[in-house]
């Protein structure tokens, strides 16, 4: 019984961490998506053209 049990938690260990690599990797290619769309429209900003996107 403890081995189906250790074996059990393994599988269920190993699918959360499939789950959060997934989710990770959505969330960098999100990332990427608004950190290109900010370098295309960096231009129409204000201070002539040369201002950064963002704020920091």
């Amino acid at each position: 019984m403890g081995p189906l049990l250790l074996v059990l938690l393994l599988a269920l260990v190993l699918f959360g961490a499939g789950f959060a690599v997934n989710l990770l990797w959505w969330a960098a290619v999100i990332v990427l998506a608004v950190w290109l769309l900010g370098f295309v429209m960096r231009g129409t900003g204000t201070g002539g053209g040369r201002g950064r996107w963002y704020r920091w």
